[in-house]
């Protein structure tokens, strides 16, 4: 689905009217397709923390070109800060001396990492500057312009080997639609070293269940996830199995139609992972619905509805599938939560409610999870779909233009973010909530 008004700008008259009036100019992403280089281009590895050197050597195994210092007239596709040696405000500058001078070097489409140490794990002045990198970080990100990005990663101590997956994702066109965001690695539970993983096909052999698969964004999931190298088990409600059984059948996966809030549900999933697949490495909570009404005009079949199907039946379902063993070791498990449980949304109580229901979930779960299972959400914001379409026009361009981006993301864009947290690298990323938003600019 295009963006008319992306297409606009790109006119003569209508790159007049944006430089004249100041209006949004949203830059085309760059986004990866199956083939490409995982980074086109050269990359900065700056700073002098623990984790420039083990940061470096993954590079290499990603095959991204890096350098240590800026050459002349070199243009770069993205920078990586390690920040973690940062141990008082007053050493807070090295940050503008190693950023501000390549800002104009950087390519369209940039990417820049700032690597830290969680605040909570060190005390005094070291705690300060390191919490001080999320105002930096996200300030660079509404700065940057032009289709760049700007992550924080804050990387446990004795998780220096495992940041690769998270370096892969956020230094590629992958992480298109994923700008201010604030990662963890290591900071939750006490996950197993990351095994290494061939960047092209992460999961092969592994099997992964996508609810709400037909269609939209749990369609695209399941593509990527496929794409991968998983065998997917696509699962929706009866009414989609037509479209259910075709997608999986272009894939190569499997399929389950069912009601997700009936009682028996998940032992039905459950039982059919175990017995047809020996068992399951990815769950994505996708299936989703929305019955939007203000508060004073809802009824109680309305609320009660949409926390069944996005909330109550995630948690059903993740708390069968541990009880009964079938979530295999270093199982990732994925929510699909919303800005709106972030923000708020009007006439969306019920929806806002249940998606930050969903990020309740992770937190509830993410430091007790057994035999290295992990489980992370996304929280897209403007999502371009068959579904938004249908929003009224000034209420879709006002959705899409309120980021850093000034523009809608799309379903991959999610899906990309589902593929990372699934990947076994990420064994490491575990609790976090990351937003799928452009850098919305409002809400957390």
């Amino acid at each position: 689905m295009s963006d008319r008004y992306q297409a606009f700008t790109a006119s003569p008259f209508g790159k007049l009217l944006v430089k004249n009036l100041g209006l949004p100019d949203p830059v085309r992403l760059a986004r990866w397709h199956d083939g490409d280089e995982l980074v086109s281009g050269r990359v900065l590895l700056v700073g002098d923390g623990r984790l420039a050197s083990p940061v470096a050597k993954q590079l290499d195994a990603l095959e991204i070109a890096h350098e240590p210092v800026p050459a002349p007239e070199t243009r770069y596709r993205g920078i990586v800060v390690d920040a973690s040696g940062l141990t008082d405000s007053s050493a807070l500058g090295a940050l503008r001396d190693e950023v501000a001078p390549v800002m104009r070097s950087l390519e369209t489409c940039a990417r820049i990492v700032v690597l830290g140490t969680p605040p909570e794990q060190v005390a005094g002045s070291a705690r300060i500057a390191q919490r001080a990198l999320e105002g930096f970080t996200r300030s660079l990100g509404k700065e940057i312009g032009r289709g760049g990005t700007v992550q924080l990663v804050y990387v446990a101590e004795g998780a220096e080997q495992d940041v690769s997956s998270t370096l892969a994702f956020l230094l590629s066109p992958k992480s298109a639609y994923v700008s201010g965001q604030v990662v963890r690695v290591g900071a939750h539970g006490s996950q197993p070293a990351a095994p290494a993983t061939d960047w092209r096909r992460p999961l092969e052999g592994k099997v992964a269940l996508v609810t709400g698969a037909s269609r939209g964004i749990g369609e695209q999931i399941s593509r990527v996830l496929a794409r991968d190298g998983a065998t997917v088990v696509g699962l929706d409600v009866p009414q989609a199995a037509s479209d259910l059984q075709r997608l999986t059948s272009e894939i190569g996966g499997d399929w389950l139609a069912l009601d997700i809030t009936a009682k028996d549900a998940p032992a039905r999933i459950a039982q059919h992972l175990q017995r047809e697949h020996g068992g399951v490495d990815v769950v994505v909570h996708n299936a989703g619905i929305t019955r939007d009404k203000k508060l004073a005009n809802m009824k109680a079949d309305r609320w009660e509805q949409v926390i069944a199907v996005n909330l109550t039946a995630p948690e059903r379902i993740t708390r069968t599938l541990l009880d009964d063993g079938v979530l295999n070791d270093g199982a990732s498990v994925v929510g699909v939560a919303s800005i709106a449980g972030i923000a708020g949304n009007v006439g969306q109580t019920n929806y806002a409610t249940s998606k930050a229901g969903v990020i309740g979930l992770v937190e509830a779960l993410r430091d007790d999870l057994p035999n290295g299972v992990r489980i992370n959400a996304v929280a897209p914001g403007f999502i371009i779909t068959q579904m938004t379409a249908a929003v009224p026009f000034a209420t879709r361009e006002i959705g899409q233009r309120l980021n850093a981006l000034a523009q809608g993301g799309l379903p991959v864009d999610v899906a990309e973010t589902v593929a990372w947290f699934a990947d076994p690298a990420s064994a490491r990323v575990n609790g976090n909530v990351v937003r799928v938003c452009g850098q919305m600019m409002l809400g957390a």
